[in-house]
């Protein structure tokens, strides 16, 4: 019997990297999706692989942002399944790089909050009276390394993760007596085109190979090497599975011991 057999599963940005990833994961280990996102052409060949293992995988539109949009992904996950056991949130932005927090504009700062912060809040929020009613549920909160320490540049990026930890640890004191777990993921550096970009924009301005830069970026790790989407994917799979039954508001980094 596979670890999530009988359990409905709802993930947002489920299209791409690590979304893919977790999405998949899920599949092999027996759960039926719900997949919830804006790009629903880029979701549809997910969702195909997962029903080719023998899953039910439904495309929900949703833009994480529009509370009326969240709440009927939600039903149609409920209309599926009649239940969704676990939430994971991993739709979000990365905001205005490279910019001191007093060159971001207002309107940028706003936007990649209202992403990162209140995306996963309303969709928290539409969940919770659902689990709550069945005394079960798993939500797990996708957030980064950049919320756990400062970064240069990404002040409104940090500002957001940051703050997607203090949703995670009130809602977990809020459905704690409700039998809801809600835990935070961390990743750091993840291999994929966006950290390939990362190492080409360095070795640029540095003057590098993009191989060296990548030297240079797992120099910084305490394992020497760059996270993956399966590791990432395990560790979210790890929080929504009755094996962490008693772990509750916690950050886990996977980022090969950056935030040390």
């Amino acid at each position: 019997m596979a670890e999530f057999d009988d359990r409905a599963v709802l993930i947002t940005g489920p299209a791409k990297g690590m979304g893919a990833r977790i999405t998949r994961q899920f599949a092999e280990e027996g759960a039926d999706l719900v997949l919830a996102g804006r790009d629903t052409a880029a979701i549809a060949p997910v969702a195909e692989e997962a029903k080719a293992m023998g899953r039910g995988a439904i495309v929900a539109p949703c833009d994480v942002t529009d509370a009326n949009a969240v709440e009927a992904a939600v039903q149609a996950g409920l209309d599926a399944y009649g239940k969704i056991d676990v939430l994971v949130n991993v739709a979000g932005g990365t905001g205005p790089l490279g910019r001191s927090s007093w060159e971001i504009e207002p309107a940028d700062f706003d936007r990649i909050v209202e992403l990162n912060m209140k995306g996963a809040w309303l969709t928290m929020r539409a969940v919770m009276p659902h689990m709550i009613d069945r005394r079960y549920g798993k939500i797990v909160n996708v957030g980064g390394t950049f919320g756990l320490r400062g970064r240069q540049g990404r002040m409104a990026y940090s500002a957001s993760k940051w703050g997607l930890r203090g949703i995670t640890k009130s809602t977990a004191l809020e459905a704690g007596p409700h039998n809801i777990n809600v835990n935070c993921v961390c990743p750091g550096m993840v291999d994929g085109p966006r950290f390939r970009k990362v190492c080409a924009e360095r070795a640029e301005r540095l003057g590098i190979t993009p191989e060296e830069a990548r030297r240079q970026h797992e120099e910084e790790y305490a394992l020497k090497r760059i996270s993956t989407d399966s590791d990432v994917a395990e560790a979210v799979l790890f929080f929504a599975s009755d094996r962490a039954r008693n772990i509750t508001g916690q950050d886990l980094a996977v980022d090969g011991g950056w935030v040390i």
